[in-house]
């Protein structure tokens, strides 16, 4: 089953569509957003997705109820932390900061969370994978990322955005 992961969007409409973009070709089954979208305009390239997404608020959101309202078109968004089990079973703890997952000793196969803007990817000493895929938004290290996760395989794709292609046309009559 094929996980994209982001987070930190901070607005970056065109940062958004291109991670819509690339999700959609990797073919995910869900997505996850480690929060900090921040407005509801960043909703609408999100309706592009082709599958469900899973997200929770980050520190900088600035109409919450607005937010709500619209994602519900798309998927769910909650407060940090929170779990999630994807249709494979994979077990997924989500969160926007690393410290709020801190003290959190549930079953879990994977913590996602953000806040640093820094890509990270590490195990722990039970081997559950611990992703932060950076930020999509580019706004703060000029380096926008995702995270494909292969949960078969529990293999992970840090994408650099800036390595794709420009074109981030959603018209799917010309696929």
């Amino acid at each position: 089953m094929q996980i994209g992961i982001f987070a930190d969007s901070h607005d970056h409409l065109d940062h958004i569509r291109k991670a819509v973009m690339l999700f959609n070709q990797r073919r995910c089954e869900t997505v996850l957003f480690a929060g900090d979208l921040v407005s509801t305009f960043a909703i609408p390239p999100l309706r592009e997705l082709d599958c469900p997404l899973v997200a929770c608020f980050g520190d900088n959101e600035g109409n919450k109820l607005g937010l709500l309202a619209g994602i519900k078109i798309v998927g769910v968004l909650g407060e940090p932390p929170f779990s999630f089990v994807a249709a494979d079973g994979t077990r997924f703890l989500l969160a926007h900061m690393e410290r709020q997952l801190r003290g959190l000793n549930g079953e879990f196969d994977v913590a996602v969370y953000a806040h640093s803007h820094k890509p990270k990817i590490t195990r722990d000493a039970k081997e559950r994978l611990y992703i932060n895929p950076g930020e999509t938004s580019g706004w703060t290290f000029n380096d926008p990322t995702i995270v494909i996760l292969d949960t078969a395989s529990m293999q992970t794709t840090l994408i650099h955005l800036k390595d794709q292609a420009e074109d981030v046309s959603m018209d799917k009559a010309s696929e």
